[in-house]
């Protein structure tokens, strides 16, 4: 079966093709840095970081994927005077945050990671595009703000199958200098009390950009004219991906070729936000959870379905990876040794299962359904032995689990998640890792010799560094807080 994805444009199921052979351009809207990320901000990061792993380890791809971050925008002007700091202080502290959660569950870093400060010429370029085509005017009432023309694009409303006179207006800017409520702004002028260094100068007066302007240029830069997929939270879908698509469109560009949106997560059948008070943020969380179980229960539900979170969500997940990691520690123990494994499961196939799984539009469910599929009988065959099974069949067994979970993002021997692996890819993990097995096997003998108060002083000193210890029936295991 070939990958099959959701194209939320067309509302199909289709069969997938980059529009290069061999490469794959992907644009993911960030993040806007006003605030520190929760679990829903970050959901997105994740359903199209297995994505990615998949269209790489799966198929080959060598795949660009582009993760803007929208550093300036008003609710940043608003949280940083609210707070009296500096606006670009407070939007790089947060990009900050956001990059340090996003690194926590284990995302790969994007090949290109823009800011939509750093590209104030392309999105002036793409309004004077704009404006020398008919689709953009400057407001007559000397505010500098430049809107899009929607009545002038008689493809506007396709993304998301609305008629224009059925839409809300656009509340991005006063709608005295509109001719259409609806229109949205590429520009905003200067306005008194504003930051003046949150401003650039250009053909129509100071100001900064409108949101949406941002990733049209961001895109068109890094990815040309043309690109694979656009994707984001779903929410996105209006206004923001059908205005970045008119707009684009409108200047020439052909866009993208496949939208896909993944679904929130939920609170009371809420969406997850500071403002609902319920906002659960990434760095809050694994303080008390390890962070690859919370990268399990974000990546479990299919991307486009709703994740409510409640209580005993993340115990649930816990025990559920926890029966992965058991049945690994127990074969690995048993049939071969940590670094072997992990070092022959790199570019080890998966099973036929898990690849359907993940080519009908990355359903993960399904793909989990498979690995839980394969622990049963890993776990079988150490239960019974099975004397008539070589070693070699074993592994391959093991090792096509080490895989899965290495496209999953979830595989616990990645030395990334900071496990007792007794190191990492480079020197300085290797001696982290030495160091602190060390002090756990100076813990094991404490507590062999029933010395429980010098175990308990190590297990002290260990988390006061940000080392989390874990239990198990297998010894100790450790990750980086």
């Amino acid at each position: 079966m070939s990958l099959h994805l959701y194209d939320t444009a067309s509302r199909e199921l289709r069969p997938f093709e980059p529009l290069e052979p061999g490469r794959v351009g992907i644009y993911i809207c960030g993040l806007t840095t006003q605030g520190s990320p929760h679990i829903g901000h970050v959901r997105f990061a994740v359903a199209f970081d297995i994505l990615r792993r998949w269209l790489e380890r799966g198929h080959g791809y060598d795949v660009t994927l582009v993760r803007n971050v929208t550093d300036i925008d008003d609710k940043i002007l608003a949280k940083s005077a609210e707070h009296d700091e500096p606006w670009w202080a407070w939007s790089y502290a947060h990009e900050r945050a956001t990059s340090h959660a996003l690194d926590l569950l284990g995302v790969l870093p994007p090949t290109y990671e823009p800011r939509a400060t750093g590209h104030i010429t392309e999105q002036v370029e793409m309004i004077d595009t704009l404006v020398e085509k008919g689709h953009a005017y400057a407001a007559e009432d000397g505010s500098g703000d430049v809107y899009f023309d929607v009545r002038s694009w008689p493809a506007y409303g396709e993304l998301t199958r609305q008629k224009i006179d059925d839409m809300e207006a656009a509340a991005d800017a006063d709608p005295r200098g509109k001719r259409d409520p609806r229109d949205f702004a590429l520009w905003k002028g200067f306005k008194a009390g504003e930051p003046e260094t949150a401003s650039w100068p250009t053909p129509y007066g100071r100001g900064r950009p409108g949101w949406h302007l941002e990733c049209s240029a961001m895109a068109r830069k890094y990815l040309g004219d043309a690109f694979d997929i656009h994707g984001g939270g779903v929410d996105l879908r209006f206004p923001h991906h059908e205005n970045e698509q008119a707009q684009s469109r409108a200047a020439g560009l052909d866009f993208a070729n496949f939208w896909l949106h993944n679904a929130w997560v939920t609170v009371k059948g809420a969406k997850m936000g500071k403002s609902l008070g319920n906002a659960l943020a990434v760095t809050e969380l694994t303080k008390t959870v390890r962070p690859i179980v919370l990268r399990y229960y974000l990546g479990a539900a299919h991307y486009r379905s709703t994740i409510e979170y409640g209580e005993g969500s993340l115990e649930e997940a816990a025990a559920a990876f926890g029966r992965i990691e058991k049945t690994l520690e127990r074969a690995i123990e048993e049939w071969s040794d940590r670094a072997s494994v992990r070092e022959a499961a790199r570019g080890w196939r998966v099973t036929a299962p898990f690849a359907q799984a993940l080519d009908d539009d990355v359903n993960v469910p399904e793909a989990l359904a498979e690995v839980f599929t394969v622990v049963r009988d890993i776990n079988r065959a150490l239960d019974e032995g099975r004397p008539g099974e070589n070693m070699e069949t074993r592994l391959d067994v093991l090792h096509s689990l080490v895989a899965m979970l290495d496209v999953l993002g979830i595989n616990p021997l990645d030395p990334s998640w900071g496990a007792t692996s007794g190191g990492g890819d480079d020197k300085a993990a290797a001696v982290l890792g030495a160091l602190v097995e060390e002090r756990l096997a100076a813990r094991a003998q404490a507590r062999k010799d029933k010395d429980f108060a010098a175990a308990d002083a190590i297990r002290d000193q260990l988390t006061a560094l940000g080392v989390v210890i874990e239990d198990t029936p297998t010894g100790a295991r450790w990750t980086l807080r």
